[in-house]
């Protein structure tokens, strides 16, 4: 009788053991998953933080262009009031001139068929920040979905050696907040609680 005991004890082990095994591989492929999650969050943040930067060194580049069109469109307006009796030719060519820079200066401002007029730059590059900001924000849970699944992992493979349970229950519990962070990394469907972001 102690023989059988002995056997069926055994396979309780070894069940267990394949159990905790496949367990461990499902965290691992979960693990895989948050990092690439977070290797995605970080490029995307780069790459739409470069764009963002470059979109404002274009906008800062046609205010400057708008700024000096305006200042000469001044200077020409106030030539034309404090000289009255300036030949009518040069009237003319200098009123053609205000004409075009304020035609200039209303196009720089804004272009809805090229896209680059200033209106549409401070609107791409707003809508680049916010993409920029919501990769930042996925970041965190990608941070923390990988420490809880690395930790859960850890331990379940302790507690397969030890034979303990106690270690097993809290890697159920750890692994599980990693996956749920993870999935928030990929969703945003919940904040992180203050302390942790």
């Amino acid at each position: 009788m102690a023989l059988e005991e002995l056997g069926i004890e055994a396979d309780h082990s070894k069940t267990r053991d394949k159990l905790i095994g496949v367990y461990v591989g499902i965290l691992a492929v979960i693990l895989a998953i948050c990092s690439l999650g977070g290797s995605n969050a970080q490029q995307d943040a780069l790459q739409q933080n470069i764009a963002a930067s470059n979109d404002w060194a274009f906008f800062q580049a046609k205010n400057a262009r708008r700024q000096a069109l305006r200042l000469h469109t001044e200077n020409f307006e106030t030539l034309l009031l404090t000289q009255p009796s300036m030949p009518d030719d040069a009237k003319k060519a200098i009123e053609a001139k205000i004409a075009e820079y304020k035609a200039q200066d209303k196009q720089l401002t804004s272009d809805p068929k090229s896209g680059e007029g200033l209106d549409e730059l401070f609107a791409k590059g707003k809508a680049l920040e916010a993409t920029r900001d919501e990769a930042l924000n996925k970041n965190p849970y990608f941070d923390y979905g990988q420490a809880l699944l690395q930790i859960a992992i850890v331990l379940a493979s302790v507690a397969l050696i030890s034979g303990g349970n106690m270690l097993l229950f809290v890697s159920f519990g750890l692994g599980l907040l990693g996956a749920v962070s993870t999935f928030g990394g990929f969703t945003l469907a919940f904040p992180l609680p203050g302390f942790l972001s």
